[in-house]
């Protein structure tokens, strides 16, 4: 009977949220109900955890747009554990299982590197937008760039998205952009949590962008003389390494791996969060390297010194603005203090004549809708007149 009973409640779950239209999350894995996406951007998670004595949902941070959390789940007479959330951000969203305190990944979810390890993750569709679908249209290419540093001693995996049509016009070139995760992630990030080959893919077929070819770089780099961070330590965020990798042994791997424009004028270096950071850090203080740099929710916290800033860089704005091609600069609205930093930076630069672009990714906080919509609005600016 007790059986009966509860197929009868889990049956009546699944119609109740058939009804209002919920469906599985495209970020599931193949066959699993759970998460649901309701039409007003609400979550329903659910566990089957017989034996557990408490289970909560925990988003990734206060600020990823799932909400602060945790949020406990309600447990079923068969030990079937649910719950739904308040509506989401659309975009997204890094969230794991407590189980009685223990942190697990959801075995309904796919697993995305965040956090410094794999995390389950919910994609909440955004509606009416579509820029990052995988439309029916011309796809590059993701291939995996394998290279041996010197610098670190050992060997490094970039991630290379190329063009439509790269394969079968042998004599085209192309100009690069070269683009940076956040914290907690690595090269995968960006294709696999960004869609950023989608991004490039429909842009490109609607000729609102130059086919370009995107390198994704593990932004993480020590030394091969330094000393391992102390065991349960996070990663350095000492980006002079990353800066040696990047100019001294990726660039030139790039160029004689692919054909591209090995000039300055056709490189790019943008990135999201810490990987913005990195572009700011590395592609203003190597002029020659880099004509056009992008960050996404990275101005730094506090004052901006013009004169003195990223080794004086601004100190001279009429030579800035004649050799730089883009600075851009972004943030979502609801990400207070990313927000406040590009406010700061914007002022700054206004203040001392550099020309830049400002981009705000209304409703969106530090999480990946706000750099999917970051990455849309950039591209397009990149390598024209």
């Amino acid at each position: 009977m007790r059986r009966y009973l509860a197929l009868v409640l889990l049956a009546c779950s699944l119609a109740r949220a058939a009804a209002d239209d919920a469906k599985p999350a495209a970020s599931n894995v193949p066959r699993a109900e759970y998460p649901r996406v309701h039409p007003d951007s609400r979550v329903t998670f659910r566990l089957k955890a017989p034996d557990a004595k408490k289970v909560q949902v925990q988003p990734g941070g206060a600020d990823n747009g799932l909400g602060k959390g945790p949020y406990d789940m309600e447990r079923g007479t068969d030990g079937t554990w649910t719950v739904t959330t308040p509506a989401a951000v659309p975009g997204f969203h890094y969230y794991w299982l407590l189980v009685d305190g223990v942190a697990v990944n959801d075995p309904g979810s796919e697993t995305f590197f965040g956090y410094g390890k794999p995390t389950s993750g919910v994609e909440v569709r955004e509606k009416g937008v579509d820029f990052y679908d995988a439309k029916d249209v011309p796809h590059g290419e993701v291939r995996a760039l394998w290279y041996h540093s010197k610098v670190t001693g050992n060997p490094r995996r970039a991630m290379v998205y190329t063009p439509p049509a790269y394969d079968a016009n042998h004599k085209e070139r192309y100009p690069v952009l070269y683009l940076q995760h956040g914290a907690g992630e690595d090269e995968r990030g960006w294709t696999t949590q960004g869609r950023a080959n989608f991004i490039l893919d429909n842009l490109i077929a609607a000729k609102k962008a130059k086919p370009m070819i995107v390198v994704m770089d593990n932004g993480y780099a020590d030394r091969a003389d330094a000393a391992p961070p102390a065991a349960g330590q996070p990663p350095r965020f000492d980006f002079g390494p990353f800066e040696e990798v990047l100019i001294g042994e990726l660039i030139p791997k790039v160029d004689a791996t692919y054909r591209t424009l090995a000039d300055r004028g056709n490189r790019a270096l943008a990135g999201l969060s810490m990987g913005g950071m990195q572009a700011l850090q590395i592609g203003l203080t190597n002029p020659d390297a880099f004509a056009s740099v992008g960050a996404f929710s990275a101005p730094p916290f506090g004052k901006i010194d013009a004169t003195t800033s990223y080794k004086g860089a601004f100190r001279d704005a009429a030579a800035f603005n004649k050799k730089t091609r883009l600075l851009w600069l972004g943030a979502g609205t609801a990400e207070d203090r990313f927000a406040a930093g590009v406010k700061t930076m914007r002022e700054t630069l206004d203040k001392a004549g550099v020309k830049h672009v400002v981009y705000e990714s209304k409703g969106t906080s530090h999480e990946w809708q706000t750099w999917r919509r970051s990455l849309h609005e950039f591209a397009p600016l990149l390598f024209t007149d």
